[in-house]
């Protein structure tokens, strides 16, 4: 399998409304036989960019709740419907209790979406690893946002989650995040045997995100 470049949009103003539709068509552009490029954006603009591109796309949270008297809430069914092929869960901005996150995992996989679990400590590895999401993205929360790559500020770090994921849901495959911004953010994660990386605001806030990516890339 290919290394996942999942790229959250988040709710920047880069990313949101029209601008999210423009972003996605740039990302369309890049083309790459190495990697598998995913997009996240808000909920509010999944289906246009399902229906006006040709990116795998993920939703940035789901409930854990079936279709019916749930108002606010996203069910998974509905995310299968429009065309999603996944979900980022327990992002730092939006926690997830574990008990729900469980329920959240078993109700995706019954509806073939795919999971990627979010966890910021060591500890949180271990227990939402026992979930057996298909990816685990390990960020630092004070690294989010911010120049220096987990990857560089941390790498022993990556090497422990690993351990954890490897001993605890071999199947699982560990994602870098929290200030991946550079071909050689993305190619120490890989070194340190992560099997890809999530993105936040390197991407969307690039002068050009289309070149910016191709450039990463290569």
């Amino acid at each position: 399998m290919k290394p996942l470049i999942l790229l959250n949009f988040k709710t920047y103003k880069e990313a949101a409304g029209k601008n999210a539709l423009a972003l996605a068509k740039q990302l369309e552009t890049v083309h790459s036989k190495e990697y598998d490029i995913v997009v996240a954006p808000s909920i509010l603009m999944l289906k246009e960019i399902v229906d006006k591109t040709s990116l795998t796309v993920y939703s940035q949270h789901t409930d854990n709740i079936s279709l019916g008297a749930h108002t606010g809430r996203i069910p998974a069914e509905e995310l299968k419907a429009m065309g999603v092929k996944g979900t980022l869960l327990n992002h730092s901005e939006r926690k997830i209790p574990l008990e729900f996150l469980q329920e959240i995992v078993e109700i995706c996989k019954k509806k073939q979406l795919k999971t990627v679990i979010c966890a910021s400590s060591l500890s949180e590895v271990g227990k939402v690893a026992e979930f057996k999401p298909d990816f685990l993205a390990y960020e630092p929360p004070e690294l989010i946002g911010g120049k220096i790559s987990v990857t560089e500020a941390k790498p022993d770090l990556i090497l422990k989650a690993l351990e954890i994921v490897d001993k605890v849901s071999p199947k699982t495959r560990l994602l870098c995040g929290a200030g991946v911004h550079s071909k050689q953010d993305l190619g120490q994660a890989l070194m340190l045997g992560a099997k890809g990386v999530l993105i936040g605001h390197a991407v969307p806030k690039a002068k050009n995100p289309g070149k910016f990516l191709q450039e990463m890339l290569r």
